[in-house]
């Protein structure tokens, strides 16, 4: 199977949060949440190097957490930028030579690595892939406090990361949007935007995103029942 680079843009302050810091910092389980991430790439035999773009003030203190973690396959920590969409772009000019790459969010330490393979065969397949869920609530539309309407669900699925992208192409899709000024919800939105194909991949529900302090108690939970404390 293909080899790949991914690139974990961390730069973000998490302000919903409300932790006074970079959530990357904060602890699950007694280890960090950006170790916790990285850890799932260090062990895929897979990965041929991790590109980490964070905050500048932020470079020595994880560079320090890297080393202390033994996390060996961090090649570069570039400085991120205001958005994430820059914070990407800027990582995905670290990499070259690698034909497939997969953009990862810092914050989801729960992907689980055959998710990842399926994402970087179809990618290989297809061009582009995302990893998502369908959406299980009832979906309305609304205007002011008003339901005007409710959205049919069984095409409707809630997109993850990692997203996965031949580097050419993807690093050409970011090159016309900053030319256009578009800034998208997501890397796969910038390839949508130029008409390219984006197949989608099963992902999993556990593959949460750590925002808010909620979400730190399911990640808790997660971890034991991995681990096989609780059932």
């Amino acid at each position: 199977m293909l080899k790949y680079h991914v690139v974990i843009p961390a730069a973000g302050q998490g302000k919903r949060m409300n932790a006074g810091k970079n959530k990357q910092f904060l602890l699950i389980d007694q280890v960090p949440l950006l170790i916790h991430t990285l850890r799932v790439f260090e062990e895929d035999l897979l990965c041929s190097g991790i590109v980490l773009a964070v905050n500048e003030m932020e470079i020595e203190e994880i560079e320090t957490l890297v080393k202390e973690y033994r996390i060996t396959k961090v090649k570069n920590i570039v400085k991120g930028g205001k958005e994430r969409q820059q914070s990407v772009n800027e990582g995905l000019k670290a990499i070259h030579g690698n034909p497939v790459v997969l953009i990862h969010d810092g914050a989801r330490p729960f992907i689980r690595r055959e998710i990842i393979r399926e994402l970087v065969q179809t990618t290989d397949a297809n061009g582009a892939a995302v990893a998502g869920v369908p959406v299980k609530d009832t979906i309305k539309q609304v205007q002011g406090q008003e339901i005007v309407a409710t959205v049919d669900r069984s095409s409707l699925w809630s997109i993850q990361t990692p997203q996965a992208f031949h580097l050419e192409e993807i690093s050409y899709a970011h090159q016309m949007a900053e030319k256009q000024g578009f800034l998208g919800t997501d890397d796969a939105s910038l390839m949508e935007k130029l008409n390219r194909p984006v197949a989608i991949v099963q992902g999993d529900y556990e593959n949460i995103k750590i925002t808010t302090p909620e979400d730190l108690l399911f990640a808790e939970a997660i971890i034991k029942k991995r681990k096989g404390e609780v059932d």
